[in-house]
């Protein structure tokens, strides 16, 4: 069942369509659908400074502005790229819509303990999501980069 799990998963990753398909939900105003483990981050491309997005899985939520999120694919990801060039960008995720947030990349250190926290919480979702990622990449997954979004104040509650 996993590996079939997994094989689903990496096809998922790797087909842009299927990938990219919360994005059309997040702008058409659908984004609560995906509940709170799912945002959209709206991020700056750093060569054409056009808008971009992406659809992550929320690894953590410390507090009600600050919130994690882990790059399966590495430090090579373009979403990944752009906010290490800019850091301004806008989160949608559930009810709260393109709000103005902040992007720290999260040191080693941090990204293991982030990651831990995320095991625990969710072996079955980590195993399939790692054995997912790994089949996509060819390589196996001990660590993921992490970054931590800062919400502007006006976005609690």
């Amino acid at each position: 069942m996993d590996s079939l799990t997994s094989r689903v998963g990496a096809w998922a990753l790797s087909t842009r369509s299927v990938a990219r398909a919360p994005i059309w939900l997040y702008r058409h105003r659908l984004g609560r659908l995906m509940g709170d483990r799912v945002l959209m981050l709206e991020h700056r491309g750093r060569t054409s400074g056009l808008p971009r997005y992406v659809c992550l899985e929320v690894v953590a939520r410390p507090s009600a502005t600050t919130i994690v999120v882990a790059s399966g694919f590495g430090e090579g990801s373009q979403w990944y790229r752009n906010l290490s060039a800019d850091p301004t960008c806008r989160v949608s995720l559930g009810r709260q819509v393109e709000v103005p947030a902040h992007a720290r990349l999260l040191d080693e250190e941090e990204s293991r303990a982030v990651l831990a926290g995320y095991q625990a919480a969710h072996p079955t979702a980590w195993r399939r999501l790692r054995a997912a990622i790994e089949r996509v990449t060819g390589e196996p997954v001990t660590s993921l980069p992490m970054v931590e979004l800062t919400l502007s104040p006006a976005a609690e509650g």
